[in-house]
């Protein structure tokens, strides 16, 4: 009777016992658009604020142009230069062709020599290159005023999509390298949510499977899906590895929400795995 009795508290234990806890911590992470020029120089001018929404392609900064400024006007000078130069190539080059024409006839007519026609027939040739050349230069010219043109656009930058301006890193009279962010832009896309799921999880995780997320001043749940699943694992806290600390192996896993502006970067988050 006892041993029977043991069996049914076992039981009942059994039968009481939580289901398993599918509730994960974790936090709202974001992937910032960090918003640079390939150009270093100064800034002239800042066009945004910290936590102001701006539209895409909405300027955010520009850089002082002097030092792009004085080779492009080189530049367009010397591609005028070049302009006349082909003209009175062209012209060279037409005188030299009706020459030539017109000793062609008279050598076939016998009234001039053999020596005649090849002279004429070189500076045709001559003229022709000039020609030749001179159109090279000048295709040369314009593609150094396009290089100049575009490296003064990279002095403007703008917000390549719709978003807040999270950060400004520099100021107005400050030196930018280049590459160097001038403001960190975050758009509501680019909102995620990390956790860590335990290693006897992963065969309920897959990409795209559902999740819902809850957090602190959030209305009701946020659904969501799986984007992301860490191969490799993490011990947390850190432990030496063996077999009897296996539950202390986690997998970073990464989800998209429906509506990512509805949680902000580092905001604790609960993240609920559906059965």
């Amino acid at each position: 009777m006892k041993r029977f009795l043991v069996l049914s508290f076992a039981l009942a234990g059994i039968a009481c016992a939580p289901a398993p806890d599918t509730t994960l911590q974790g936090y709202g992470e974001a992937d910032y658009v960090y918003i640079a020029s390939q150009e270093s120089g100064v800034i002239a001018d800042l066009f945004v604020h910290e936590g102001e929404t701006v539209e895409a392609n909405a300027p955010v900064f520009r850089l002082r142009t002097e030092r792009i400024d004085l080779p492009l006007q080189g530049a367009s000078a010397q591609r005028s230069a070049l302009a006349q130069s082909i003209e009175a190539a062209r012209a060279q080059a037409t005188l030299a062709h009706s020459n030539y024409q017109r000793t062609s006839g008279l050598f076939a007519d016998g009234f001039v020599a053999r020596a005649r026609l090849d002279a004429d027939r070189a500076a045709l040739d001559a003229a022709n290159a000039q020609l030749e050349e001179a159109r090279r230069q000048l295709a040369a010219s314009n593609a150094d005023i396009g290089l100049w043109r575009e490296r003064r656009s990279d002095l403007a930058g703008v917000a390549p999509t719709a978003g807040t301006i999270e950060r400004v890193y520099r100021r107005v009279g400050e030196v930018v390298p280049a590459g160097q962010p001038v403001a960190a832009l975050l758009s509501p896309a680019n909102m995620k949510v990390r956790f860590f799921a335990p290693e006897t999880m992963l065969g309920r995780l897959t990409l795209g499977a559902r999740v819902e997320v809850t957090c602190d001043g959030c209305e009701g749940k946020l659904q969501g899906s799986i984007s992301f699943i860490a191969r490799e694992p993490q011990f947390t806290p850190p432990v030496i590895y063996s077999l009897d600390q296996r539950t202390k192996l986690v997998y970073l896993v990464e989800a998209r929400l429906e509506t990512p502006a509805a949680i902000r970067p580092g905001v604790p988050v609960d993240v609920h795995v559906p059965e």
